[in-house]
């Protein structure tokens, strides 16, 4: 089994990922030529365009998934023909879109094609674990990857705009929509954005196979206090460029083609008709070319918000930099009144209608109206092997192992195996949220992934044991979008003394509890983030068998586990997988492939520290390292009476089945002057019995500036492979670039000073030294 280890992985990354990665902006294919070109195009339909017609482009609805043959019949229809749609979403199938795109080009007077959107968040058909867990793999070129894919299979079906990424930093793990983000960290989270844009776009976005991506929610979405959803954000503008804005600007850097406004208020004003946020940052000092789309109704939710009636809003919106009125319809009824009014005017409308023209344009609409969506393509693309092979390496280079005591982890593939749990076979709640286009019901559940792939040598027998939650009230709620939780309306009783009767009859147990997919994703708070009590009863009913445990853990957030941490032997943290998660917990439960995966956020102890992240500020008042590690109270200090402040399982973390050993950490030189790079190094060793990756972290800390800067900061990684008793030198070079940040003038630069230099497995373990660096 050993000499197995990664050969899928090696396999999957070297034979079927051969298209090249994407590393420059998507905008350089735009020569000068082709910029006068699309002017020169463009300019011309403008004038032609009255104004209804203009600000149709504006306009876009949901199409409600037409049924085939009401594209031309419906009311959309007769707004498309009329002109007064510029876009629309889900809808879905290269047949339908086809036949809708052909009443803007056929019946509408200026024949303008329509641009069609999805939210493709992580897959098409083909689903890739949840963005959290794509975060966890911290390999670049397997998210990039998973992006292309989606891009494939969605512009086969005639999708040619996605709604992602979602960059939102969020430390808030009530707060469901961290799922769909990449965690706490702006520098991880730079990372992904770019690699995502590059995934779907390409390096033309005029090809048929790349997709126009989105990147969203400008700004401050996952900091909505208490975690509650579409709530309000307050922060210092400090604190937003320092922490919170640089995923979103490595986005804009990377050459995405638009950008979704957020749902929340920033300095008191709504972003969807924040005119600092939409113009003065994104346009002004980022140089944002592409064009600004509302979130679902975000233009007329402003009313609530206090900021005036739907004609006061949707003026405030335009006028603050938003091109594109989602569903709402706000721009199209009121605008013609607004700039008769005086409210907005024609220069802005005419503004906006270019930048939608300009996209249309350079998705190469006007050429090819029809270039988006072929059947035959679609049949043959489409939830393919090729693109399940992919899912299901890269779910598996997703997960995260927590514990694994007494190496019950990898399992041999003998005996008798019980696969207890609520999740074991459900395959409809296998992809998570945010997962519109996948067709649930071919996901492969945890049961099947194991008997397809160890049943001739596994007997594998199985029960339910227990429900999600014991309130059915809530689990109609979790039920969300069709994933239903399979409730067995048994008593808990007779479902524990099930579960218990098959254990006692295995070797070793496989216990999958956590989330359901919709516990977690939009409008899925929590003010409780611990396993619920149904499962927990289950997991502690079983310890008292006697037979190691494995823990296949299900969430879409970090979890408080401190209640049920050390009762199973190991913890498997799968997060949702994807379409092809039943095979790929297989792979890493018996070995075929070695957990590599890194935590991209924080889990807490308790619901009361969040909350709670690596790169935090120090107080004057900071709790002594020494009492920091012990867990003990310290009175006039920054701590808790009746909780530690670490965390259960810091940002960075996640085992392996093999062990790393890293040697002293060194650096080129102890003192700096101008733009010189320093490189800082260590060797690691493979120094286990199983080949395997890992994620080599570097940390930062400015030890004095003009402001207060956090105890360290994530400024690189590289995930090496090792077989069992390699050694490999990691290097990282670290330039003044690295030292910048945003000071109480909002100027980014670097300073003279001292830094700590850190290097190690995570954001708690690292080696340090000190260096001076001067301009």
């Amino acid at each position: 089994m050993k000499k197995l280890m990664f050969i899928a992985a090696v396999a999957f990354s070297t034979a079927i990922f051969a298209q090249e990665i994407v590393t420059r902006s998507v905008q350089s294919y735009q020569t000068d030529s082709y910029k006068a070109k699309k002017k020169v195009f463009v300019e011309a339909l403008l004038s032609k365009m009255t104004l209804m017609e203009k600000i149709g482009q504006l306009n876009l609805p949901s199409a409600g998934d037409f049924t085939t043959g009401q594209a031309q019949s419906s009311n959309i229809g007769k707004k498309i023909e009329d002109g007064l749609v510029g876009g629309l979403f889900n809808i879905k199938g290269a047949e339908k879109i086809q036949a809708v795109q052909k009443v803007a080009v056929e019946k509408s007077r200026l024949k303008i094609p329509l641009i069609f959107g999805m939210d493709v968040i992580h897959g098409y058909e083909t689903n890739f674990p949840i963005p959290l867990g794509l975060a966890a793999s911290w390999d670049m070129k397997l998210i990039q990857q998973s992006a292309r894919v989606a891009a494939n299979e969605a512009a086969s079906d005639g999708i040619s705009w996605t709604f992602s990424p979602m960059t939102d930093i969020s430390r808030e793990p009530r707060w469901g929509r961290i799922s769909e983000g990449s965690g706490e960290d702006p520098y991880l989270g730079s990372e992904i954005a770019k690699a995502m844009v590059y995934g779907y776009q390409g390096k033309d976005l005029s090809l048929k196979n790349t997709i126009m991506a989105c990147v969203k929610h400008f700004a401050l979405y996952g900091a909505g206090e208490a975690g509650r959803d579409y709530n309000t954000v307050d922060m210092s503008r400090i604190r937003m460029f320092n922490e919170y804005f640089q995923p979103y600007k490595a986005a804009i850097d990377a050459g995405v083609g638009s950008v979704m406004a957020s749902f929340n208020e920033v300095d008191g004003i709504p972003a969807t008709g924040n005119k600092w946020l939409q113009t003065d940052v994104l346009r002004n000092m980022w140089g944002f070319k592409g064009f600004v789309v509302s979130d679902y109704t975000g233009i007329n939710e402003m009313i609530d918000h206090g900021m005036g009636d739907l004609q006061q809003v949707s003026a405030l919106a335009l006028n603050a930099g938003v091109d594109m009125d989602m569903v709402g319809e706000g721009f199209l009824t009121t605008l013609k009144k607004s700039l008769d009014d005086g409210k907005v005017s024609q220069a802005t409308i005419d503004e906006a209608t270019r930048r939608i023209l300009e996209a249309k344009y350079d998705l190469g609409l006007f050429e090819n109206p029809y270039q988006y969506g072929d059947p035959k393509w679609a049949a043959k693309e489409v939830y393919s092997q090729e693109n399940r092979n992919i899912a299901r390496n890269t779910a598996a280079q997703s997960m995260v192992l927590l514990k694994n005591d007494k190496q019950v982890l990898p399992l041999k593939a003998r005996g008798t195996i019980a696969v207890i749990g609520p999740l074991v076979n459900n395959s409809l709640n296998m992809a998570g949220t945010w997962s519109v286009g996948a067709k649930h019901a071919n996901s492969v559940s945890l049961m099947k992934g194991l008997q397809d792939n160890f049943g001739k040598d596994v007997q594998f027998i199985s029960a339910k044991g227990s429900n999600i939650d014991y309130s059915e009230k809530l689990e109609n709620i979790y039920a969300a979008h069709g994933k239903l939780t399979d409730r067995d309306n048994r008593s808990k009783e007779i479902l524990l003394k099930e579960a218990v009767d098959v254990a006692n009859k295995a070797d070793v147990i496989i216990l999958a509890i956590g989330e359901s997919a919709e516990m977690s994703g939009e409008s899925s708070s929590r003010t409780h983030i611990d396993i619920p009590q149904s499962q927990v009863d289950l997991l502690n009913e079983l310890k008292k068998t006697g037979k190691p445990i494995a823990m296949v853990l299900f969430t879409g957030r970090p979890l408080a586990l401190t209640n049920v941490k050390d009762v199973p032997d190991a913890i498997l943290n799968v997060w949702f997988s994807g379409t092809e998660a039943g095979n790929a917990i297989s792979d890493v439960l018996f070995g075929k492939i070695n957990p590599s995966g890194k935590l991209p956020v924080t889990f807490p102890r308790s619901l009361g520290q969040i909350p709670l992240y690596y790169n935090h500020k120090n107080t004057g008042r900071p709790l002594s390292p020494e009492k920091t590690e012990k867990c003990e109270y310290e009175r006039f200090k920054s701590n808790f009476m009746d909780e530690c402040n670490t965390p259960l399982y810091p940002f960075g973390f996640g085992l392996s089945y093999t062990q790393f050993k890293y040697g002293d950490m060194s650096v080129s030189t102890s003192d700096l002057k101008g733009n010189q790079t320093l490189q800082a190094s260590v060797t690691v060793t493979n120094s286990g019995n199983f080949d395997g990756a890992e994620v080599v972290q570097l940390y930062i800390r400015d030890l004095v500036g003009s402001i207060t800067r956090p105890v360290k900061e994530l400024k690189g990684f590289q995930k090496v492979f090792l077989k069992k008793g390699e050694s490999q030198k990691v290097t990282f070079n670290i330039t003044p670039e690295d030292l910048k940040f945003y000071n109480s003038s909002l100027i980014y630069d670097w300073e003279s000073g001292d830094f700590d230099i850190m290097i190690g497995t995570n954001s708690d373990e690292v080696q340090r030294t000190k260096i001076t660096w001067n301009k």
